[in-house]
């Protein structure tokens, strides 16, 4: 007996994304893949970004829920509006490498046991030595982040709407709202699968205020996400091991210009994100 392709809703949230979008969208629409439909949430862009979608008539455009921006909130709202059996979450500026991407980053989902699956994200040809670093631990082969427990990503990602309906994005979250869902959904004993072959062109180099409040939001949703804190000891030594591997990466690489920046770098992200801890816990203490 041939098996049916289960139908698939591709969702792609977007915010200024005027470099990426038209390509992206293009390349979705591409897809070999039987039965599928996108769906754009653009959260009003200023770019002229919504004006490039409005170039896809058989794209459908969600309106914005009302109110300030919650991921959890818009996420919520456009898995409402999906006909699909499985929701896809590709970001505008998240670029499929090729026409087998879908297929291939829901193929895991075949098994009844995984609930979601993540997508791997390569860099783009812009990307600093450092960003590419980081890249290649998280995703690559999946065995570090596999060790890791809690990683998921919903740049890139595929989830059952069921699951999506009968257990909703938090909307309490500004920032990870990904890894907690990922954390309740492996609490229920569920799999997250990893999809290596299902590949995208998607990342930042964030400068350094960027990245102290990317990473200090970070800490913020990490506190309450998982209710604990590391010490400011603990803080440092992430700082010292990890800069340490930045500079053997560094160096096999040859990527000299890069190693003075490597040190700075990496304690704006980790001292960051131990301030956002800190200050969840002292406000959470103080109520």
């Amino acid at each position: 007996m041939v098996s049916i392709p289960p139908t698939v809703s591709i969702v792609v949230r977007s915010h200024n994304d005027i470099r990426f979008i038209r390509e992206t969208l293009t390349l979705l629409q591409e897809q070999d893949f039987p039965d599928f439909e996108i769906l754009s949430c653009d959260d009003a862009s200023t770019d002229g970004t919504a004006a490039c979608i409005e170039e896809f008539p058989n794209i459908r455009k969600l309106s914005r829920p009302e109110g300030s921006y919650v991921p959890g909130k818009t996420l919520n709202h456009a898995v409402q509006a999906c006909r699909g059996e499985i929701v896809v979450f590709n970001n505008a500026d998240a670029t499929p490498c090729g026409r087998e991407y879908l297929a291939e980053l829901i193929a895991p989902l075949q098994d009844p046991a995984v609930s979601a699956v993540y997508g791997n994200q390569l860099c783009r040809e812009d990307a600093t030595f450092l960003v590419r670093k980081d890249h290649e631990r998280a995703f690559g082969d999946g065995v570090l982040a596999a060790r890791w427990g809690n990683f998921f990503s919903l740049a890139s990602s595929a989830i059952r709407r069921q699951k999506l309906l009968q257990y909703p994005f938090s909307e309490e979250l500004q920032y990870s709202e990904d890894i907690d869902w990922a954390k309740r959904s492996r609490d229920r004993g569920e799999t997250i699968a990893y999809a290596a072959a299902a590949q995208v062109r998607h990342s930042h180099n964030y400068t350094m205020s960027e990245l102290k409040k990317r990473f200090y939001n970070e800490g913020i949703a990490s506190a309450r996400i998982f209710g604990q804190r590391q010490s400011l000891l603990q803080c440092l030594g992430r700082i010292v091991m990890e800069t340490l591997r930045d500079f053997a990466w560094l160096l096999r690489r040859g990527a000299w210009r890069e190693i003075p920046q490597a040190p700075l770098r990496r304690f704006v992200q980790k001292f960051s994100c131990y301030q956002g801890e800190r200050d969840f816990f002292n406000r959470k203490n103080d109520q």
